[in-house]
């Protein structure tokens, strides 16, 4: 089994990326902290992040296609957008999107430092850029959760009263195992 996490590649990703490729990547790299996260408004956080408007998605493929053929593969991360994947999967049962209440979210921040460390830190105001980091994921889970009902895909809620065993027995739900 091999596990490939599209979080775990992202700078690699940026690096190969040219400007004309994926030109919100580029934006948001010459932003500085504030216009990153305080200046602008969540949801033009939401329209203008490259990640969630599929911008190296095209990587992803690639290096998904080096691992060998026959081996079995699980890749997650918020970064295959369900309306990018669908046309690559065989059957809607090979993939489930896993939908993080605004709780959850909130509880995944806390658990890595909050807004005290990390790149919220950075800024001026590190909580109002916390909010708006939030504000801006409650808006793409949203908008996820309709466009894998649309495609008739496969999801999960998932809060943060959930377990690891809580998700992984329905995860395993989900597949038939």
């Amino acid at each position: 089994m091999h596990l490939y996490s599209t979080d775990g590649v992202m700078a690699e990703h940026a690096r190969r990326s040219a400007p004309d490729e994926c030109p919100l990547l580029h934006q948001f790299m010459a932003m500085d902290m504030e216009e990153r996260w305080l200046t602008r408004s969540p949801r033009a956080m939401l329209e203008t992040f490259h990640w969630f408007q599929g911008e190296c998605f095209d990587s992803i493929v690639e290096d998904l296609l080096e691992i060998p053929a026959g081996r079995p593969v699980i890749a997650e991360g918020f970064r295959l957008l369900p309306h990018l994947v669908a046309p690559l999967l065989l059957v809607s049962r090979r993939a489930v999107w896993l939908l993080p209440t605004p709780e959850f979210r909130r509880a995944a921040v806390e658990r890595r430092g909050g807004c005290g460390r990390g790149f919220l830190a950075r800024t001026s105001h590190p909580e109002k850029a916390l909010q708006n980091l939030l504000e801006r994921d409650r808006m793409f889970t949203d908008r996820l959760r309709k466009e894998v009902e649309r495609l008739e895909l496969s999801s999960i809620d998932v809060n943060a009263a959930m377990t690891e065993q809580d998700s992984l027995t329905q995860v395993r739900r989900a597949f038939d195992l």
